[in-house]
C-alpha cells in the first residue's frame, strides 16, 4: 500500500518499521481532499523515510496543504520518524496529552475525546476525535461518518495481533473501546498494519470475544493451591509456543490484573489464587 485510494480523500502509505513480528510495516494514511493531515509519523529508517517524504511532496504538488501531522499514540513503530518528518516538513504535531508527555518531540495541539477537526475542500471532511485507551494511555482513533471510516491505530490489525502491555495498557479498558469502536458501524476501519479492514465491527466483536474466551482460559488454568505468573503461563497458553511466551505473558498479566481488579482472582505474595 503505497500511495493507495481508499476513499475519497483519504490515501494509505505503508513504510517499514521494527513493529512486532507478522507484522513488518505501519501503514501512513493522508485525510483530506484539500487540506490534509497526514496520521502517523511512522518509519526511522532513512530509505523508508525519504519515500515518505516523496509520497507527501507528491501531494503537495498536487495542490493539497499539509496543515498537521497525527500521532495515535507513542509507541515506536509510530513515532519513529516523528523528529525527521517535522522538520522537513515544517508542519505540527497533533496527539493526546499522554502521548505528548511520552515523546521527545513537542507535540502542538492536543486533541482529546470529543473534539474534532474539518479540513477544507473539494470534498470537506470532519473527523471526530475519539480517545480509546487500553493499548496505551493516549491512544487516539479518528471518525468521519460521512465517509464511514475509522482511522484505529493499534486498536485492531489485519495482520498480527494487538499486545495489551500490563506496564502501561489495561485490558478493562481495551475492551471497553473495542466496544465503542464496534458501535459506530462503520464501513471500513484504517489499522496501523495490514489492509484496510471492510466491515470493521465484525473484527471488533471477534476482538472482544477472544480476549474475554482468553480471560476464562487463564482463571479456568488457576489451580487450587494458586500459581505465580511463571507456572501459569504455559498452562494458560497451551495452544501457543514456547517462541511466543514472552508477547504471551506480558498478555497473562494484564487478564490477570484484570480478573483481579473484577474481584475474581486474589494475589497473595506472588501466587495468583481464585477469590
Amino acid at each position: 500500500m503505497r500511495g493507495d485510494t481508499i476513499r475519497e480523500g483519504v490515501l494509505g502509505f505503508a513504510a517499514e518499521t521494527p513493529t512486532l513480528p507478522p507484522a513488518t510495516h505501519t501503514n501512513s494514511y493522508a485525510l483530506g481532499t484539500r487540506e490534509v493531515v497526514v496520521v502517523e509519523p511512522a518509519t526511522p529508517y532513512e530509505e523508508e523515510r525519504r519515500a515518505w517524504v516523496e509520497w507527501v511532496r507528491a501531494l503537495q504538488a498536487s495542490g493539497r496543504e499539509v496543515v498537521a501531522i497525527f500521532a495515535t499514540h507513542h509507541h515506536p513503530d509510530h513515532v519513529g520518524g516523528a523528529e525527521f518528518f517535522l522538520t522537513e516538513l515544517g508542519v505540527p504535531l497533533w496527539a493526546h496529552r499522554q502521548t505528548a508527555t511520552r515523546l521527545s518531540v513537542r507535540v502542538d495541539r492536543e486533541l482529546d475525546e470529543g473534539e474534532s477537526f474539518v479540513l477544507d475542500g473539494p470534498a470537506a471532511q470532519r473527523w471526530e476525535v475519539m480517545h480509546t485507551p487500553g493499548h496505551a494511555p493516549g491512544h487516539l482513533c479518528l471518525v468521519e461518518r460521512a465517509l464511514g471510516v475509522t482511522v484505529v491505530g493499534d486498536m485492531v490489525a489485519s495482520v498480527g495481533t494487538i499486545l495489551v502491555d500490563p506496564n502501561e495498557g489495561d485490558m478493562t479498558e481495551y475492551l471497553v473501546q473495542l466496544s465503542r469502536l464496534e458501535a459506530l458501524e462503520a464501513q471500513v476501519a484504517l489499522p496501523a498494519h495490514g489492509a484496510p479492514i471492510e466491515a470493521p465491527s465484525r473484527l471488533f466483536r471477534a476482538y472482544r470475544a477472544h480476549r474475554l474466551m482468553r480471560e476464562e482460559r487463564v482463571a479456568m488454568s488457576i489451580p487450587a493451591k494458586g500459581a505465580t505468573l511463571d507456572e501459569l503461563l504455559p498452562r494458560a497458553y497451551a495452544d501457543v509456543g514456547p517462541e511466543v511466551y514472552p508477547i504471551a505473558r506480558l498478555s497473562l498479566e494484564a487478564h490477570l490484573k484484570k480478573l483481579v481488579r473484577d474481584g475474581r482472582v486474589r494475589l497473595v505474595d506472588d501466587r495468583y489464587v481464585i477469590a
